[in-house]
């Protein structure tokens, strides 16, 4: 995994100052790299039983996908506000600035599905955990929330205790 690390560029200041922003997009255009990230996930839910992979956008739409096809399951998007066509179940959570919302189709999850959350990265956990209580909400059954990178420090995995939650890359500072 340290090799995969050393793909991911440091931007200090970004997206204001004090913060430092890992950039994946460096990291996606390395086609080993890309397959490193795939392969780990996949490597570490191969024997999970999982009926669709739920990607958050943006970036979960990435990975999602992919490990969907490498898992024989199939893929959810999970949106922000008005961009899915059908009827749509919504979940609206608490940041620390305000709050967000996300949607699924109604349909997209059926109960006792096996379900798989994806996204690039876990900071504070909010967004995951949203995304987890959308899944039970419906009737699934959260298997796992796989991450590309995961900020320590920030202490999201303690938002998301209960689940099995598995990171690739993790970040001390």
């Amino acid at each position: 995994m340290a090799d995969l690390k050393a793909l991911i560029r440091e931007v200090p200041g970004f997206p204001k100052p004090g913060i430092l922003f890992y950039d994946i997009t460096t990291l996606l255009k390395d086609k080993t790299g890309l397959r490193g990230v795939i392969d780990g996930l996949k490597d570490h839910y191969r024997d999970t039983q999982v009926d669709v992979v739920l990607g958050i956008e943006a970036r979960g739409f990435i990975f999602a996908p992919a490990l969907a096809y490498a898992l024989g399951a199939g893929f959810v998007p999970v949106r922000k506000p008005r961009k899915l066509p059908a009827e749509v179940v919504r979940v609206t959570y608490d940041l620390e600035y305000g709050t967000d919302t996300l949607e699924m189709h109604k349909d997209a999850v059926r109960p006792g599905d096996r379900v798989l959350i994806v996204d690039d990265l876990l900071a504070t956990g909010g967004t995951a955990a949203a995304a987890a209580r959308m899944v039970r909400d419906a009737g699934g059954v959260v298997v796992g929330l796989g991450f590309v990178v995961e900020l320590t420090f920030l202490g999201g995995r303690g938002r998301l205790s209960g689940y099995d939650v598995f990171s690739l890359l993790a970040y001390d500072k």
